[in-house]
């Protein structure tokens, strides 16, 4: 199966998504968009096909979306797509692409919805936190 994840290393979530696919047995082709950038027409797809909209992909925590005043209500989808190409943090993460399907994988737990297997159980995220119980359920709220 191809999966494409778009990621940040430096974010604990992103790092966890990855990881969480690794271990399922996969091998995903991880991009690392803070360097290798978007581009609009990308950005409006991964968007569209992840069912969300600009404004819900904006990352607001730890980036300049505010001093840049990208979080008005009167900010347009195209202005924030220019200033995600621009400043490509200012992208929530992580993004995962499979089967057709893309979603954004925030909790990280997200991910197992789009695997066929998932890691062994009982599996924990880098933090220690259980995310599949010795069940081998998804814990709530992981």
């Amino acid at each position: 199966m191809n999966i494409v994840i778009f990621h940040n290393p430096n974010c604990g979530t992103s790092r966890n998504v990855v990881q969480i696919v690794k271990d399922a047995g996969y091998t995903p082709n991880v991009i690392e968009y803070l360097t290798s950038g978007w581009s609009i027409p990308q950005l409006q797809t991964l968007f569209s096909t992840a069912g969300i909209t600009t404004h819900e992909a904006l990352r607001v925590s730890k980036t300049p979306a505010e001093e840049m005043g990208l979080t008005s209500p009167d900010v347009t989808e195209q202005q924030l797509l220019e200033a995600m190409v621009a400043h490509p943090i200012l992208v929530n993460r992580p993004f995962v692409a499979c089967k057709g399907q893309v979603r954004l994988c925030r909790p990280s737990g997200e991910v197992l919805s789009l695997l066929k297997q998932w890691p062994p159980a009982p599996y924990a995220k880098e933090d220690g936190s259980l995310l599949i119980d010795t069940d081998g359920l998804l814990v709530k709220g992981a």
